[in-house]
């Protein structure tokens, strides 16, 4: 009886100790399966993170993300750029990322209202900056308020843009108005009886005449404008002696340079660019003709040039007239723009030509430029790329 009990109370204890070992071997398990789960998710959540990072970071709209304390959150790398700031901004208040009152102004007006659509910022300094801001409550779904979330667009070149056109509409409705006001004035004094005196209907009519052909180049050259701009205009490239080219630009306008008694000098050596004729022609007409307008009377205009390297040639057209301001310099090649209004309006010119040479010169690859001194004259140089030898 005493031998039996006690076999079952060792084979009682041996199946406690090995349930007990299965139990240990199964708990191990689960330890080790729910870990390798948790460090699983961790690598999933921790990519899934990056990925997000690396998608707002490759936006062009900045990103920020505040709590409902207005700390960032999260900041994107375009956003940082903006503010030009630097080092980690994740825990930050508001006014210590931006340090704009105005952004700080959007927060809470879209705590308020639940979003702000379009908003326009001029950022401080210079360059002058602009940036359209988009706002919007984060609320969870039980309607607590978790934070807010801002989204950047930079506005600058679209400003830059729409102030261009502006300034183009405004340049060239003036430019039509005087020879307008002054054709339609004349054409009312002839009406008026002025015809019917024969030398004065005549010099009428020539300063109506003048005025229309100066209508006429405005609207050439606008046109030219355009095309060279769209990119619509295609460029016959062919070889082209360019010391040929100037002695027919000198004979078309040798008759406004013997009347201010201006020598033409063509010292360009035998070079060959590889050039559309027709348009280099337009170069070579609006400088020589800007050189005569404005050099000095018996004065000269010369043209020459130099090969450069990488099958590259220099032009030059020089004159010794009074030169440009220094202020002036960078923004000759601009459209409309005059050194001296008054003064370029008496001479006939559109305030087109340089703008339509720069746009030409760059279409052939190449690039323009003016130096001058006050005093010492102005030379205008512009690069083309040489025709090859056969």
């Amino acid at each position: 009886m005493w031998v039996v009990l006690i076999i079952l109370l060792i084979a009682g204890m041996a199946l406690h100790f090995s349930w007990r070992a299965v139990l240990r071997r199964e708990r191990a398990a689960w330890r080790a399966e729910l870990s390798r789960r948790d460090a699983h998710e961790l690598a999933a959540e921790t990519e899934t993170l990056a990925r997000q990072d690396a998608l707002f970071d490759s936006m062009i709209e900045g990103v920020l993300v505040l709590d409902q304390k207005d700390h960032v959150r999260f900041a994107n790398q375009t956003f940082a750029e903006m503010f030009m700031t630097n080092g980690i901004l994740r825990g930050k208040a508001l006014l210590d990322a931006v340090r704009l009152h105005e952004v700080a102004d959007i927060v809470g007006q879209a705590r308020i209202e639940g979003r702000v659509v379009d908003y326009e910022l001029k950022l401080p300094g210079t360059p002058e900056r602009w940036l359209q801001i988009n706002a919007a409550a984060l609320v969870s779904i039980d309607r607590r308020k978790l934070g807010t979330i801002l989204v950047f667009h930079d506005l600058t070149r679209l400003k830059q843009l729409e102030r261009t056109r502006e300034e183009f509409v405004g340049n060239v409705s003036h430019e039509l108005r005087t020879p307008l006001s002054l054709i339609k004035g004349y054409v009312e004094t002839l009406l008026d009886g002025a015809r019917n005196d024969p030398a004065v209907a005549e010099r009428f009519l020539k300063i109506i005449e003048r005025n229309t052909q100066r209508l006429d180049l405005l609207i050439q050259d606008l046109l030219t404008i355009s095309a060279l701009e769209s990119g619509r205009m295609k460029l016959d490239l062919q070889p082209v002696e360019l010391q040929t080219l100037v002695e027919k630009v000198f004979n078309d306008l040798h008759t406004k340079a013997e009347n201010k008694e201006v020598t033409l000098l063509n010292e360009l050596p035998e070079f060959i660019a590889r050039a559309d004729a027709n348009r280099l022609d337009q170069v070579f007409a609006n400088l020589i003709d800007n050189a005569i307008k404005y050099g000095r009377t018996g004065g000269s205009v010369r043209v020459s040039g130099k090969r450069l390297d990488a099958g590259n040639l220099e032009v030059f057209v020089q004159d010794d007239g009074p030169g440009i301001p220094p202020e002036a310099i960078n923004r000759v090649f601009e459209r409309f723009y005059r050194v001296d209004k008054a003064r370029s309006r008496d001479q006939g010119g559109t305030g087109l030509g340089l703008s339509i040479v720069k746009h030409i010169v760059q279409a052939h690859g190449g690039e323009v430029w003016a130096e001058s001194k006050p005093g010492k004259g102005a030379t205008f140089f512009f690069t083309l790329p040489e025709a090859k030898s056969e």
